[in-house]
């Protein structure tokens, strides 16, 4: 029979913590590394933004709203363009529009810092128009590499524009939304842009069924996220 004392028990336990807790600590290491390289990519990359003059819709606006929130994010929003809120302020979804945005978020269980948000354009159109084809083709290349350095799992679509932009050209938000579509490995989903739901509250509960669409995908432990009843 053989005899284990303490002080060996001890030890034997310490090993087994330390196998445990090991890995985990390198992935943490290993995830603020990439969360912090993504932080600086993503701050070159707006400077760059910041002094573009591709097309004309940087005449007049006042500047550019690049983008904002988590550079590691898992989940992404991507609206058309900024309105005269986000002009002033350089901050994407921040009107009322931006202010419904965070209540839906919020009902799903997803901080707004969790996540990051863009538009297809920087530049605010005349008008809050949509942005024309020839301004979306000058500024998707800023969208594009934010979405190869951010690498989200998850692109919730606001709106037709973002649809036809990122998932087909062709598409219609009506018949569109509210389904997957996979795309380079990433999920794809389209709904309806929350100023169209201040324009028609009867579309708020389309909207509410896609996300729980989404909650249902970004809320399994197996990808990184936590449990909501």
């Amino acid at each position: 029979m053989v005899i284990i004392k303490e002080e060996q028990q001890q030890s034997l336990i310490d090993i087994m913590n330390s196998q445990e807790t090991a890995p985990p600590r390198e992935e943490h290491r290993a995830a603020r590394a990439k969360h912090e390289d993504n932080r600086m990519e993503l701050d070159r990359l707006k400077e760059e933004a910041l002094a573009c003059k591709r097309c004309s819709l940087r005449q007049g606006c006042s500047q550019v709203v690049f983008g904002v929130g988590n550079p590691g994010a898992r989940l992404m929003l991507v609206g058309e363009g900024p309105g005269g809120d986000e002009d002033r302020q350089g901050v994407p979804f921040i009107g009322r529009a931006g202010q419904l945005l965070n209540r839906i978020l919020e009902a799903a269980g997803i901080e707004r810092d969790e996540v990051y948000i863009a538009n297809i354009v920087k530049c605010r159109p005349p008008g809050n128009r949509l942005p024309v084809q020839p301004e979306i083709d000058a500024c998707l290349p800023y969208l594009q590499k934010q979405i190869a350095l951010i690498d989200p799992e998850i692109i919730i679509c606001l709106g037709s524009l973002a649809t036809k932009t990122l998932i087909d050209k062709n598409a219609s938000i009506t018949r569109t939304r509210g389904s997957w579509h996979t795309i380079d490995g990433r999920r794809y989903m389209a709904t309806f842009h929350p100023a169209a739901l201040l324009r028609d509250p009867g579309k708020k509960r389309y909207v509410w069924e896609d996300f729980k669409e989404v909650i249902k995908i970004y809320h399994k432990p197996e990808n990184g996220g936590s449990v909501h009843e």
